[in-house]
């Protein structure tokens, strides 16, 4: 038997846990230097190369326009020092910080045209992760006082998975999978491939190692079951059932796995849906319907 009583537990115990974590620098400024190539073209900022002197200098400030969570504030500081390392940045606010309409995020000083260069990658970044990071905590502010916790997605902008989901941990979610090669997630084009859920799960049993844990989905009673008989997978993802039928899921799993709730997950079902006792909710739009927070960058005079 994978799925025993004391390995149940420790999962348990670490969705309980929220730690931050910093995301590789080599990572982010792949990110960094696509973007700005993206935007700078083959010739660069033509508008500031023509109606800014070259040595001239300018101080502005990155303000947010509107509540939320900041994330990605880090990641646009890279973005000017990535132009000129010379420019002088400051933060006053940090990710994950709850920020508040015409809050001061970010100072920069220095050269004229890197900073114009650089603001609307930098801005970007940032408006599209906090964004992410406020919708993540508006989730895991509806779920309360239940402990089930909001989960990520593989919903995300391609080439963006991994600032995404530091956004979502940024706004007190937690992250699923961060690939197809961190956790084996057997659903229903699996089964329906491997000819049933017995000889899928024992597949994957057989060639998952000790470390990697198996999640299997199912979206009727009836394949529940047959996943409880099993007795081979750690979690358990119950895709579309209502409320009523989360319960009863959760009623029959009784603590031998995870319980995973999926499937169209919106803000005004999640309360409904925590109720049902599953320890995790899967929500694909918090990364894929996620609006930009507005984030602007302002002339200050010197």
């Amino acid at each position: 038997m994978r799925n025993t009583a004391e390995n149940i537990r420790e999962l348990r115990a670490a969705l309980s846990e929220n730690p931050r974590f910093a995301l590789p620098a080599m990572l982010v400024q792949q990110l960094i230097d696509a973007a700005l190539a993206e935007d700078l073209g083959r010739m660069g900022d033509i508008t500031s190369q023509a109606v800014i002197p070259e040595e001239a200098t300018a101080h502005v400030v990155m303000r947010s326009r509107e509540d939320g969570i900041a994330a990605g504030l880090e990641i646009a500081r890279q973005v000017f020092l990535t132009l000129d390392q010379n420019l002088d940045i400051t933060l006053p606010a940090k990710d994950g910080d709850q920020i508040k309409k015409g809050m001061e995020l970010l100072h920069v000083s220095g050269n004229a045209r890197a900073i114009l260069a650089a603001e609307r990658v930098a801005l970007n970044f940032a408006g599209r992760l906090s964004g992410i990071a406020t919708q993540t905590a508006e989730f895991v502010k509806a779920v309360k006082p239940h402990t089930a916790r909001i989960c990520s997605t593989r919903k995300t902008t391609p080439g963006l998975r991994m600032v995404e989901k530091y956004a979502v941990r940024m706004g007190g979610g937690m992250n699923h999978r961060l690939g197809l090669d961190d956790a084996i997630l057997i659903k229903d084009n699996h089964i329906a491939v491997a000819g049933g859920i017995r000889p899928a799960l024992e597949r994957a049993a057989a060639a998952a190692g000790h470390m990697v844990k198996i999640e299997i989905e199912v979206d009727t009673l009836e394949q529940l079951r047959d996943v409880i008989d099993c007795s081979l997978a750690d979690i358990v993802m119950l895709d579309n059932m209502s409320p009523d039928m989360l319960k009863t899921a959760v009623q029959m799993i009784d603590g031998k796995m995870l319980a995973e709730a999926s499937g169209g997950v919106t803000l005004q079902s999640v309360r409904d849906i925590a109720a049902s006792g599953v320890d995790l909710i899967s929500v694909g739009g918090l990364t894929h319907s996620a609006r930009y927070l507005d984030i602007g960058l302002d002339y200050a005079a010197e």
